[in-house]
């Protein structure tokens, strides 16, 4: 299954973002805590949490990335025990291996669960653009266009536009098709995903 570099490059820095940041994505708004001494406790607890999560992550998933097949299990026990960005990017990450290994259903569910573990855009998106992606191997064109529709931001305009297009094509949808893959090539896309979509366009004739 391909993954845009661009895709990838997003994804890298999100996870980079995270591993940095983690106070800042453990530390929420907090009501009832009035007593400065007791706001710098659950501060300092907090972050100290989110450091270890974080580490966590790191370790897990160097670790499946090695090829060591124990670890997924341990990855599938993080990322369900962790309804965070870090449960979410746990996610993604075991599902890209069940993706290589033919194992769609539980990529699938894998995403949709990591759907529900993050509130960042961005993060959001590539989830749901590698959902829609399997989707489409699973032969659920409608499910697919569904997932783009959750999408949000400019910056995956000319992605969105080849999946759909791909997904109005099964249905036999041949004019959407065309339409959805040029709205793409009048985005702000790479040249090289431009001229891919141009000779879909171009074989649809």
């Amino acid at each position: 299954m391909e993954v845009y570099s661009n895709e990838n490059e997003q994804t890298d820095a999100l996870r980079n973002f995270f591993a940095s940041n983690g106070k800042a994505l453990a530390i929420g708004v907090v009501i009832g805590i009035a007593a400065l001494g007791g706001w710098r406790y659950w501060s300092s607890h907090q972050d100290d949490t989110a450091k270890s999560v974080s580490a966590q992550y790191q370790q897990l998933t160097t670790a499946m990335q090695a090829g060591k097949p124990e670890t997924l299990e341990a990855v599938n026990r993080f990322a369900s025990e962790n309804s965070n960005t870090y449960g979410a990017l746990a996610a993604m990450d075991l599902a890209k291996q069940y993706v290589d290994a033919g194992q769609l259903d539980k990529a699938a569910t894998l995403l949709q669960n990591g759907l529900k573990d993050t509130k960042d855009a961005n993060l959001q998106a590539v989830i749901n653009l590698r959902l829609a992606r399997i989707q489409l191997q699973q032969n659920q064109a409608d499910a697919a266009l569904k997932t783009l529709d959750g999408v949000k931001g400019d910056g995956w305009t000319a992605i969105v536009a080849d999946i759909r297009g791909e997904a109005l094509l099964t249905k036999g949808d041949k004019q959407g098709a065309r339409d959805a893959w040029s709205k793409g090539v009048e985005s702000d896309a790479s040249p090289a995903l431009k001229q891919m979509m141009q000779m879909k366009m171009n074989n649809l004739s």
